[in-house]
């Protein structure tokens, strides 16, 4: 049984399944992968965390807890972009670790990117509601009933909103990935306009004594926010579930997802110094702090521009976030570790639509009864161990196959990778004890159906020769 546990895909044969395509048809250039994952990023990081990550652990700091956040995802992102490169197949840091690191640690990391990717969507589907009830006591002076504009914790019954923006967002991605990135694309447009609009109107407005005490909770408080807000990237992990929808991979997908979080990183930055000072950061503790402090500066219509770009910039990372996950279990399905059937191609769109549909309405209810602050920390989690793995995968696949061809090969990786795996270990581990004992639960969950049914009907107990039998790909 240990032999299967460990056992890695043939690398020989994911280039000739990359080659013939899984029925998913190419229609993604490098700007569309670098606008999807501005789309999967920007959004509830820098329109509603950046707020509560400020008022509640790292105060005015939280530039740098953004720009350490930054580094071990730019770290972690040139790993990404060197197996997205040579591993060019759906499935992202679950496909890589099955190519180097064995079916089991690629299943445990497949489990929780599936976690991952649904409640990132809740968190965020809550964000977007509650900017849509902002905006609208902002443009009419009209309060939502909280009954169905809030989860149970927060004195409602359901966040309807949330719900019907995940189910109208399912089907769109049903009908075809082709229609959903020229909606992404528009989305992007008009929220990095919305960010940029932000910086224009409150940076004049920017007082130096907003930032005094700068690290109100000491380093560890910044620290404790750079953890939380580790969310804020977690989007470009979708740009590497779309391998086998891009007209190039090998050289699409390390442009799309170095560009795409270089962009992030530096209006996260930007962001976060002129919102902790125009608005002192204790009073940021709120779904929409961004609308919030245009507001407090008399912009109400700024506000209400702001908010229609948080509100459509939000749109566009539920609608790539949805996408990536709904192409991690694609490709889990079709290696038989989950039941196959649920990766059915549809026939005209040429979509899988069947998991679309089930991972859509279930997140959907997650969004509409659980709080965005719980979720996102849960989420982090799943990202570090993903982010960990593919480093360390990247330096096992240095070592097992050094003459593969890699059209794109990370610098210095023995010093990129190793820091990136020092640095995503180390902000785990100032996520609360709570989280830890989520993450354990679930992964043992995960071990249990692997041992009753993964490991029995893995593709590759059928197709041995699918698996490494050799040093050579």
């Amino acid at each position: 049984m240990f032999a299967k546990m460990i056992r890695t895909k043939s690398i020989r044969h994911i280039l000739q399944q990359a080659e013939k395509g899984g029925g998913l048809r190419r229609t993604l250039g490098a700007w569309d992968l670098v606008l999807l994952g501005l789309g999967a990023t920007i959004g509830t990081g820098i329109f509603v965390l950046t707020g509560i990550a400020a008022a509640t652990h790292a105060g005015p700091a939280v530039v740098i807890s953004f720009v350490i956040s930054g580094i071990a995802c730019i770290f972690a992102g040139l790993s990404y972009a060197e197996l997205a490169s040579t591993v060019p197949l759906s499935g992202s840091a679950y496909t890589y670790s099955y190519a180097t690191l064995g079916e089991c640690l690629a299943w445990l990391v497949g489990w929780n990117l599936v976690l991952e990717y649904a409640v990132s969507v809740a968190s965020v589907a809550a964000g977007w509601s509650a900017y849509v009830t902002g905006l609208i006591n902002t443009l009419f002076d009209l309060e939502l009933p909280k009954t169905f504009t809030a989860c149970p914790s927060l004195g409602g019954i359901m966040d309807l909103p949330a719900f019907a923006i995940v189910m109208l967002l399912t089907y769109l991605l049903v009908r075809g990935i082709k229609e959903s990135t020229k909606a992404n694309n528009l989305l992007v447009y008009v929220k990095v306009a919305a960010v940029l609009l932000f910086l224009a109107l409150a940076s004049p407005h920017v007082k130096l004594s907003n930032w005094t005490p700068f690290m109100p909770l000491g380093f560890s408080g910044v620290t404790s926010g750079a953890a939380l807000v580790f969310f804020a990237y977690l989007g470009f992990d979708a740009v590497s579930t779309s391998a086998e929808e891009c007209k190039n991979p090998q050289r699409d997908l390390p442009l799309g997802l170095i560009g795409s979080l270089l962009a992030c990183t530096a209006l996260y930055i930007l962001v976060s110094g002129v919102l902790t000072g125009v608005v002192p950061y204790q009073e940021l503790d709120t779904a929409e702090p961004v609308a919030y402090a245009l507001k407090a500066l008399g912009y109400r219509m700024g506000s209400a521009l702001v908010a229609i770009g948080a509100i459509t910039g939000i749109t566009s990372v539920l609608l790539a976030t949805l996408y990536g996950q709904s192409r991690i279990f694609f490709a889990m399905s079709r290696d038989g570790l989950i039941p196959p059937a649920i990766c059915k191609i549809h026939p005209r769109y040429g979509t899988p639509y069947i998991i679309t549909w089930l991972t859509g309405f279930l997140v959907a209810i997650a969004a509409s009864l659980f709080p965005i602050d719980e979720v996102a920390e849960l989420a982090n989690i799943g990202t570090f161990f993903a982010f960990v793995t593919t480093s360390l995968g990247v330096l096992v696949l240095r070592k097992t196959k050094p003459d593969l061809h890699r059209p794109f090969k990370c610098p210095a990786v023995y010093l990129v990778a190793p820091i990136a795996v020092l640095l995503c270990g180390y902000l785990s581990l100032q996520l609360p004890a709570v989280t830890w004992w989520r993450f354990l639960v679930w992964s043992l969950l995960g071990l249990v159906f692997y041992l009753t049914y993964g490991i029995k009907h893995s593709r590759l107990n059928t197709h041995p020769d699918e698996a490494e039998q050799r040093r050579s790909a």
